[in-house]
């Protein structure tokens, strides 16, 4: 799958700070990468539907990461996925007519031009469920070999030309682990697992927790050659794994994505990578909160969107949205109301007229700001404040200032539009 052009990041004086954020599994602040490298595995869209804010503000925190992680030194390795086969998925092509494949080729491709238009640094490795089922299988015919996972017995009429090979599922009772992502109690996990695409209701299973590994040929739906499994298609959370795996090498830095991945999807993710390593999976957690609007979460199930695409085709400047979403740090959530905007318009103007200028108060402050509020658990709104404090006193006439690096002088505007650029992926 073709990933989106990268926005050219400029080169900055010094070098960033060590990154810490909070470990979803502690809930303590842990440096992210000890370094020289770093890896982050970010769970990408199911897509049958436009990217929303909920999703940008995601993918905009961890941009903050990859960037910081740069600007520090590392060499970063970024994975993601696009789940192009899934229930919610196909359920949607059957009420639009839209033949699947289309819409999730439509999708992809919208959701790439919002993370383009947004200046969002794109993933090294972007895979797709589909291209990945050569490397699901074998990796479920894996788990069922080390006992690890089994089979469920079908219904009459599923399985295609098999159908005594059932469906495979994890088998939870093999990984101790099992639960230490989120730390939720077990009716707590039954019930988001529900409510959260699981099956707990499932005949058959050995437990009610237990996840689809790989997904027998059903009437109707698209299937492919599973070998072993027979045929069918590989199941949400086996998928990450398997391309965190191979994109990235077990144990990686960090996995992201929403709080709402955290269970079940990020907890059986991880556990399907401990079971196919024996090690770990990722060794931190990291989650985004949830965007509201209209005193709900906005997702795609209630239709309660704020959608990249409309506003960026009502004439909007990306690097005001993108301003908005900033203006809120990753961890909390947040409510969308009509007052974002307008104050990111603002802000990304006061901004531009601050550095149009040949003078100003002196960068080493204000750079320092920045690089400290991302290193503070990606502190976006700190860092927008440092700005803000700069472009006023540029604006108010303060005093030049100059900095100087490698031998040559440098404007102060110049060295702010450039860690304003690299650090928070704002183009001014």
């Amino acid at each position: 799958m073709l990933t989106w052009p990268s926005p050219q990041i400029p080169a900055l004086p010094g070098r960033g700070l060590p990154i810490r954020v909070r470990d979803t599994s502690t809930g303590e602040l842990a440096v992210a990468a000890p370094g020289p490298t770093a890896s982050v595995y970010v769970c990408g869209i199911t897509p049958y539907d436009a990217t929303h804010l909920g999703h940008a503000a995601t993918y905009v925190a961890f941009d903050l990461l990859v960037r910081g992680w740069r600007d520090a030194g590392l060499d970063v390795r970024y994975a993601s996925n696009v789940t192009d086969i899934d229930d919610p998925l196909l359920e949607r092509a059957t009420a639009t007519g839209v033949e699947w494949r289309d819409l999730a080729i439509e999708q992809t491709a919208l959701f790439t031009e919002d993370m383009t238009a947004l200046g969002v640094v794109p993933p090294d490795v972007f895979k797709g469920a589909v291209e990945t089922i050569p490397d699901v299988v074998p990796a479920v015919a894996q788990m069922l070999a080390a006992g690890a996972a089994y089979r469920v017995p079908l219904e009459p009429g599923a399985g295609g030309s098999a159908p005594g090979l059932g469906d495979v599922y994890a088998d939870l009772s093999a990984d101790p682990s099992f639960g230490a992502v989120a730390g939720l109690e077990r009716t707590q996990m039954l019930a988001l697992f529900g409510e959260r695409g699981g099956d707990p209701d499932r005949a058959g299973k050995r437990d009610p927790l237990d996840s689809l590994l790989w997904r027998r040929e059903r009437p109707g739906e698209p299937a492919w050659d599973g070998g072993v499994l027979g045929t069918g298609r590989p199941g949400w959370h086996i998928e990450c794994a398997v391309i965190a795996r191979d994109g990235l090498g077990l144990p990686f830095d960090v996995q992201g994505g929403g709080v709402d991945l955290r269970f079940p999807h990020h907890e059986m993710s991880t556990s399907h990578a401990r079971m196919l390593d024996g090690g770990l999976g990722a060794r931190i957690h990291v989650h985004a909160g949830m965007v509201g609007l209209h005193g709900e979460k906005m997702s795609k199930s209630l239709g309660n969107l704020v959608l990249i695409s409309v506003l960026r085709a009502g004439g909007e400047d990306p690097m005001a949205i993108r301003l908005a979403i900033l203006a809120h740090h990753y961890a909390s959530d947040w409510e969308w109301t009509d007052a974002d905007l307008p104050a990111a318009r603002a802000r990304l103007d006061r901004w531009r007229s601050a550095v149009s200028g040949n003078g100003g108060p002196d960068a080493a402050e204000t750079l320092a700001a920045i690089r400290t509020a991302i290193a503070d658990d990606l502190d976006a709104p700190a860092a927008l404040t440092a700005v803000d404090r700069w472009a006023d006193l540029a604006l108010a006439g303060a005093p030049t200032g100059w900095d100087l690096h490698d031998g040559d002088l440098e404007g102060a505007p110049g060295v702010i539009s450039r860690a304003i650029n690299a650090l928070l992926g704002v183009r001014l």
